[in-house]
């Protein structure tokens, strides 16, 4: 990735001022949010080390890495749209809807739940909510700036 490309989170900033320095661990999230964002980025460019090292310890399991590389391998991201953000203390849950590239084009929706520990956030489990229906006069999840009808929905 160019350090002129847009991010792959839809924040609108340069991957390099965004994602990036979480990746390289030159920082860390300060908030759930950030973290999920870094996570969706991880995921779109098989940063399979990111995803382990963000999932809590409590949450690895053998097959984990495997799991996730075959995640990363088979599916074709496409936007990211960040619903809500609600923290309290050292626990949090972000709500999202990930899309990605089947016919018609997929969702994962879910509220994911993520824990600060040592002044680290990590991605501890998630649910998974039903799709949600995108207005088509709505900007597109794609970070594209046009409209849903004219982009993904058209």
């Amino acid at each position: 990735m160019s350090d002129s490309s847009r991010c792959p989170c839809n924040s609108g900033l340069l991957y390099k001022e965004c994602c990036q320095p979480l990746h390289l661990n030159k920082s860390v999230a300060e908030d759930a949010e950030k973290l999920m964002r870094s996570r969706y980025s991880a995921f779109q460019l098989g940063l399979v080390d990111y995803l382990l090292d963000t999932l809590h310890p409590s949450k690895r399991h053998p097959g984990e890495r495997q799991a996730l590389q075959e995640s990363v391998n088979n599916t074709q991201w496409l936007g990211l749209k960040i619903l809500d953000h609600k923290a309290a203390n050292n626990l949090a849950e972000v709500e999202f809807v990930a899309f990605y590239e089947d016919d018609p084009i997929g969702q994962l929706h879910e509220r994911s739940r993520f824990t600060r520990e040592a002044g680290r956030w990590f991605y501890h489990d998630g649910l998974f909510l039903p799709a949600v229906k995108l207005g088509r006069n709505e900007n597109c999840f794609c970070g594209s700036g046009k409209k849903f009808k004219h982009c993904h929905g058209g």
